[in-house]
């Protein structure tokens, strides 16, 4: 199973930093926990994470390249998501060269970090190796495009 976990991309510097987001629809399907108590998996608020460092890293290299994850310096999680909720993932470089990319950031709910993870590396490789360039730059537009 696939997930999308960024729903759009609000802020990016190149090579420096992203601010991204996801809304939390209980139509989900990786909801886990019953009635009232359903969390989405920690892992994943960390995937989501993943998620938006990736984007920068393809909307910094033109979506020539694409981050895949080598290894976690630290994450700690702090607060459960749930449906409903707003998922605002803020990530930093902390360094990127032409192989690798090294980023740290948290992700945020109404105000209360839910996420903190720092050193995560990552090596970039040509992004046609995992998906289409024609899906991967629709995506992209999808993604970036300006609030209505």
């Amino acid at each position: 199973m696939r997930f999308h976990l960024v729903d759009r991309i609000l802020e990016w510097e190149p090579a420096t930093s992203v601010r991204a987001r996801k809304v939390c629809s209980l139509g989900e399907e990786f909801w886990v926990g019953e009635g009232d108590d359903l969390v989405m998996p920690p892992p994943l608020v960390l995937e989501s994470f993943c998620q938006a460092g990736t984007w920068l890293v393809m909307l910094t290299t033109d979506t020539k390249k694409r981050a895949a994850l080598l290894s976690i310096g630290s994450v700690e999680f702090l607060a459960d998501v749930r449906p409903g909720d707003v998922l605002e993932l803020e990530g930093q470089v902390e360094s990127m060269n032409e192989e690798v990319a090294v980023l740290s950031g948290r992700a945020v709910v109404d105000g209360t970090t839910v996420m903190e993870t720092k050193d995560v590396m990552c090596a970039l490789i040509d992004a046609e190796t995992l998906a289409p360039l024609e899906d991967t730059k629709r995506l992209q537009g999808i993604l970036t495009k300006a609030e209505a």
